[in-house]
């Protein structure tokens, strides 16, 4: 007769407890299916059905007493891991946000805000345009099928146990998100650069007749040679939106790489 004592019932619900943390952490803040818009019950449905069809294929899990203090912190570190992970892809997309606020001040679009139903937040249109833009890309490209990937990947490069990211790893998620600023200064930095030609031009006309009214006048040219200027350069950001892609997922699987 089969007899299947506690531990061994333990051992088999850890097994597939563990994948479904470190899953379920990346699919909550990662864009997409981390935003608002999707149901919590939706985003538990696809951790649940992801978890049920890798477990097979993952190395062993560590047997530990599923309800214990061990147990606990290991579950822990794997739900860090994959916020860590998701956080990393979402500051990809914030990128084209801080985009859009830096030309949106120049423009004087600043005052056309609406609210994002993904953060609960009021932002500007550019900035809601470029996130629907680079979302678009991003799931055009494949890249929640290839972050599902390296998520996989890394139970084998960092397999699930008591230790997790350490603080060098937590160094370099810090200066990754230094490199969101200055990346989104970079996009944006043609557009600047022409609007501050147009407001140059404006306040050589401004010196040569005083008579013209600057505020009526610059006001709408300004709006009409910005919204130009992203027109002529959307195909470019949508080009560099895909290197950065490929760099963030070079970076995961180096931050996963131990």
């Amino acid at each position: 007769m089969l007899e299947i004592d506690a531990l061994d019932v333990s051992h088999w619900i850890s097994r597939y407890i563990y994948p479904f943390a470190r899953i379920s952490g990346l699919l909550m803040v990662m864009p997409l299916v981390g935003s608002r818009m999707v149901s919590q019950r939706v985003r538990i449905f696809l951790a649940v059905a992801i978890t049920l069809a890798v477990v097979p294929v993952l190395p062993p899990m560590p047997k530990v007493d599923a309800i214990s203090l061990a147990s606990f912190i290991i579950i822990l570190q794997q739900l860090l891991i994959g916020i860590a992970m998701g956080f990393i892809v979402e500051m990809l997309t914030q990128v084209f946000v801080i985009t859009g606020q830096l030309i949106a001040m120049q423009t004087g679009l600043g005052i056309a805000t609406t609210v994002d139903p993904s953060q609960g937040a009021s932002v500007v249109v550019i900035s809601q345009w470029f996130l629907f833009l680079v979302s678009l890309v991003f799931i055009s490209l494949n890249g929640h099928l290839v972050l599902i990937e390296i998520l996989i990947d890394s139970f084998s490069t960092l397999p699930v146990g008591m230790q997790g990211f350490g603080a060098d790893d937590f160094g370099l998620i810090v200066r990754w998100s230094g490199w969101m600023f200055s990346a989104a200064l970079v996009i944006a930095l043609p557009a600047l650069a022409a609007l501050l030609i147009v407001n140059l031009a404006f306040g050589v006309m401004t010196r040569a007749a005083p008579q013209l009214n600057i505020f009526a006048l610059g006001f709408p040219v300004t709006m009409i040679v910005g919204l130009f200027i992203m027109w002529l350069s959307v195909g470019e950001m949508a080009t560099g939106f895909q290197q950065y892609m490929d760099s963030l997922f070079e970076f995961l699987k180096k931050l996963t790489l131990q």
